[in-house]
């Protein structure tokens, strides 16, 4: 048997975007492919948790946000042109090899800025890649993806800059290749429309940042053994500031889940663009609270306590912002803007009492954490059920 080297079928060319595969099923290889991610998270989230300042939330913030673009460029990739040829495999392999060594420059000795900053033009230059060959193979598709390979090239042209210049013309340069980055699927959609063509997010890509968001909070997990392993003293009161800890995650994940999950975003390029940018501020605030959980528990760190508060008010305002890109289903319209307006106020007491400075225990700290987002939960079902109550008092009344 003759194999054909030249067989799009063996290699597998970049699969066309209007080829849209209804109700997709996420990979292995996907899977797989997120799990590089863990790692990369749990190491600049530790390095935050050792470095709890302003400067260190930006650089958090910015490194972040490029691991993000890094996911979501090589998944949005995969899930409009890969396919189960070997091309699609090894682009998935160097990638994964990309954000394995960025995890290998994190507070790594020497050249720490130099070594991630080499990395990072490597991956820059490998997405940029990916989105030129698309046109490679089709070029119909070259107009829309002209957009991403400037602007990327751009971004990676200000990243080797920053290599000869000073540390602080980073507060400059690192600002305009994130906005590099983040600029050319705007300019995409108004070449789409002028061809009369949109496109929605996938479901498949609805679950892949759903698991995303689940790696992130898997760190708050972390944070919390961590926290508490430091405290090397495992008394009653110990095991007490675990569990309403542990409370504290599930209860947010409860939320985040209950709210965001299961639902598709709106019909529109725009609007899935704008879903996927609005996850950027909502991880990035659970990610502040994995790093502070792991002195939180220390009484000599109640500054962490202000910190974790505005982790928590971020959070709730970034799930009351996703709402308004999503889908729901029409009898749940109602009760839409009270859900909005309910977060945004448990988000405003988290904040106002983060301003207030007030040295409380760590326990009973926790405890007035987990009534308050209790809370929350218990206002979300009685609005949720009450939908149930009037649809039934409804039906009677139609029935009488």
């Amino acid at each position: 048997m003759r194999i054909n080297i030249g067989s799009s079928a063996w290699w597998g060319a970049p699969k066309k975007f209007d080829r849209e595969i209804k109700e997709r099923r996420i990979s292995w290889l996907e899977l797989f492919y997120d799990l590089v991610y863990v790692i990369a998270i749990a190491r600049i989230t530790h390095h935050l948790s050792l470095h709890i300042s302003i400067n260190g939330f930006l650089e958090y913030a910015s490194l972040f946000i490029l691991i993000f673009w890094g996911w979501l460029n090589g998944s949005l990739y995969h899930d409009l042109h890969g396919n189960e040829g070997l091309r699609t495999r090894l682009i998935t392999l160097w990638q994964m090899m990309i954000i394995a060594a960025f995890a290998i420059t994190i507070e790594q000795e020497g050249k720490p800025h130099f070594n991630t900053t080499i990395v990072l033009m490597i991956m820059q230059f490998y997405i940029t890649y990916l989105w030129w060959s698309v046109g490679f193979y089709d070029k119909r598709h070259r107009r829309y993806s002209r957009p991403y390979v400037i602007f990327f090239l751009l971004s990676m042209a200000l990243m080797g800059l920053s290599l000869y210049l000073d540390e602080q013309w980073l507060k400059v340069i690192v600002p305009l290749v994130i906005i590099c980055n983040y600029t050319p699927p705007f300019i995409a959609h108004r070449l789409l429309r002028r061809a009369s063509t949109d496109l929605d997010l996938s479901s498949a890509m609805s679950e892949r940042l759903g698991l995303f968001t689940i790696i992130v909070f898997g760190e708050l997990v972390l944070g919390v053994v961590n926290g508490i392993s430091e405290l090397h003293v495992a008394d009653f009161s110990t095991w007490l500031n675990f569990a309403f800890a542990i409370a504290i995650v599930f209860a947010l994940w409860w939320i985040f889940f209950t709210l965001v999950s299961n639902r598709e975003a709106k019909k529109g390029f725009v609007n899935a663009t704008l879903l996927e940018l609005l996850y950027i501020p909502t991880l990035i605030s659970l990610g502040v609270m994995a790093a502070s959980f792991t002195g939180l528990f220390d009484a000599t760190h109640h500054s962490l306590q202000k910190v974790f508060g505005y982790a928590i008010a971020g959070f709730l305002i970034g799930i009351s912002l996703m709402m308004g890109l999503l889908e729901v289903p029409g009898k749940f319209h109602s009760i839409i803007r009270p859900v909005r307006i309910s977060l945004a106020v448990t988000a405003l007491i988290f904040f106002i009492s983060s301003l207030i400075n007030v040295d409380v225990d760590s326990l009973y700290y926790l405890i007035a954490v987990i009534v308050i987002i209790v809370a929350e939960i218990f206002y979300l079902n009685s609005l949720y059920y009450g939908l149930g109550i009037e649809e039934q008092s409804s039906a009677a009344a139609k029935e009488e």
